[in-house]
């Protein structure tokens, strides 16, 4: 059996960000007959502070849908900074450890971000001797100097050097986004090593009825709801959305802001909306994954805000679940980020300047005012997510990623699935005959 070691320092349960999609890539691998270790953090992530069932526990391991996944503590900073994250990065290299004590793996994948995961993969490769490919789920070092944490600049040569000490060894190298490649390319990764890959929705159909769920959730009938999801961190720069609210309060706007999720901003956000009395914001916390396709289908707009700065460090994940949700989109970025890519090529959103709260606010009422905008901004993006933005296609993608790794090593493994199915048969065979001869001998 093909056995392959992820390391990935977000993981099941964590519900948003990358952590979905690494495990929906375990376990695909898994289905499809590899052993598949995944080395992890403790799940924190939006909240940014350790999950309940796992507070104070130093290591764990588990099995989760076939797949082993070992855990290891690390430090969950509750506010960022340069310090703060550099702390965090370091001590969840702390999940290599366990990579001591396993039987040689044939292959390793890394999961970049955080960091820690492109660095325990090369370590790892380098101690079995064997092949190892990285994921760019995000740009570590973009991330730093784009993202507005306090002291970021300072070390971005630093983080660049360590990202790209862990690219350049590795066999291939997949990028979520094309405006990825040029730094990754930068960092002295071989163009021909560099594969895109796509994330994929991972949210199901909504299945309460729209009525219902603007009821339950206190939504006026008459209020054009624009409605964020995901992450409240520096990136998301949410402070333009609570500017333009207060400027909608100002004017008498229909419009209601709705901030829902968690992050390390969150706080900051809810005294800010206190100090202007904002009568047309809410917050809701963390869905769980039942109630958050049917809460996006009750807003009427989806929105999705980054900092000026922000351009080609990341994907917002949550755009895969936006389109799903058959919900026109309105984005303030960037106009070169790949999130304003992303919407253009999609024709599923409309993109306004960053950081400017009037704009947002004229895009808004634009798509609220126009319901011919709306029906083909949300067919458009439905029809993305059939097309681009499948889990079958994207998960194949991946897979060969894989397959292009296990194939570069010193003995040019190829997975073979059907090992383990015959291998699986065979053991049923064999218990059921060991089933039939007990049968057999109690009736004799």
């Amino acid at each position: 059996m093909t056995r392959v070691l992820i390391a990935s320092l977000n993981y099941a349960p964590e519900e948003t960000g990358i952590a979905p999609y690494s495990t929906k890539l375990a376990e695909h691998l898994a289905a499809r007959g590899y052993r598949v270790t995944v080395l992890a953090g403790m799940p924190h992530y939006p909240a940014w502070r350790v999950a309940p069932g796992y507070a104070g526990q130093k290591h764990t391991t588990e099995i989760i849908n076939g797949v082993e996944v070992k855990r290891r503590a690390h430090y969950v900073p509750s506010k960022q900074s340069a310090l703060k994250r550099g702390l965090y990065e370091l001590t969840s290299l702390r999940m290599g450890l366990d990579a001591a004590r396993m039987e040689r793996p044939d292959a390793i994948l890394g999961v970049v971000p955080s960091l820690s995961g492109g660095i325990v993969a090369r370590a790892a490769a380098a101690r079995f001797r064997v092949p190892y490919g990285l994921i760019f789920q995000d740009l570590v070092g973009q991330a730093v100097e784009q993202s507005g944490v306090a002291g970021g600049g300072r070390v971005t040569g630093l983080v660049r050097a360590a990202e790209g000490w862990a690219a350049r060894g590795a066999s291939a190298v997949g990028v979520i986004a094309e405006g990825f490649r040029p730094y990754v390319e930068s960092l002295g990764v071989d163009p021909a090593r560099i594969r895109r890959v796509r994330n994929w929705t991972h949210v199901d159909e909504a299945t309460g009825d729209r009525a219902t769920t603007r009821a339950e959730l206190e939504w006026p009938e008459n209020a054009i709801v624009c409605l964020h999801a995901g992450n409240m961190g520096y990136k998301q720069g949410l402070e333009n959305v609570i500017e333009t609210a207060r400027i909608a309060q100002i004017a008498n706007s229909p419009m209601l802001f709705v901030l829902m999720g968690d992050g390390n901003q969150r706080d900051t956000l809810a005294r800010l909306a206190r100090r202007y009395a904002l009568t047309n914001l809410r917050f809701l916390p963390l869905q769980d994954a039942e109630a958050f396709p049917s809460i996006l289908a009750a807003a009427d707009i989806l929105l999705i805000n980054q900092r000026g700065s922000v351009n080609d460090m990341s994907l917002p994940s949550k755009l895969t679940s936006y389109f799903a949700a058959g919900r026109p989109v309105v984005a303030a970025a960037a106009a070169h980020s790949e999130t304003a890519r992303e919407i253009s090529a999609s024709s599923g959103g409309l993109v306004v300047a960053p950081d400017d709260p009037a704009a947002l606010l004229d895009a808004l009422a634009r798509v609220a005012g126009d319901p011919g905008l709306r029906v083909h901004m949300a067919g458009s993006a439905r029809k993305w997510v059939a097309t681009t933005f499948s889990e079958t296609a994207a998960l194949h993608g991946y897979e060969q990623l894989l397959a292009s790794v296990l194939a570069s090593g010193h003995h040019g493994r190829v997975h073979t699935p059907g090992r383990r199915i015959r291998a699986v048969r065979d053991a049923e065979t064999a218990a059921s005959e060991a089933e039939q001869s007990g049968r057999d001998r109690w009736a004799a």
